[in-house]
């Protein structure tokens, strides 16, 4: 295949599909006007809600299950879901930030409330979860990091 054909192909790849769907008016102005205040189109701000939906959903049924699961005393199948989602071994950096919405810790599961300092796992693949951890254990991250560095 020329390079010229595998440009093409990579473009063809690239190109998105249009989805065309019925909404109230009511909903319709929302959406405009959530975009407008975002500064973002209405085709943005479509396609984001629904990216983050299906993972925020998937996220829900799982921690449902888990509390169930855990309620009557079997284990909570977080292991078995470990592929399907990023965890904080598959991140590439940590970036600290003050969070803008309350949040919860991967790794210990404090509650971060909106104000807080903490950090963001960037990975290497590309996916809508986000992982984010409180300061107490980014630091803990970066002292075990420090001290691996130390010993080599």
């Amino acid at each position: 295949m020329s390079t010229s054909e595998e440009d093409a192909g990579d473009v063809q790849e690239r190109k998105e599909r249009v989805l065309h769907t019925r909404v109230p008016d009511s909903l319709d102005r929302h959406i405009k006007r959530r975009a407008r205040s975002l500064g973002m189109s209405v085709s943005t701000v479509v396609r984001n809600v629904l990216l983050t939906t299906f993972g925020l959903v998937e996220d829900i049924v799982n921690d449902s299950t888990d509390i169930a699961l855990a309620a009557t005393g079997h284990d909570t199948g977080r292991e078995r879901r470990r592929d399907a989602k990023p965890e904080p071994a598959d991140v590439v950096a940590w970036q600290e930030a003050v969070l803008n919405r309350n949040a919860v810790c991967e790794h210990c599961n404090r509650l971060l409330p909106k104000g807080s300092r903490g950090a963001i796992g960037v990975h290497a693949q590309p996916g809508p979860h986000v992982i984010i951890i409180c300061a107490t254990c980014l630091g803990t991250i970066a002292g075990a990091a420090s001290t691996a560095s130390k010993r080599s």
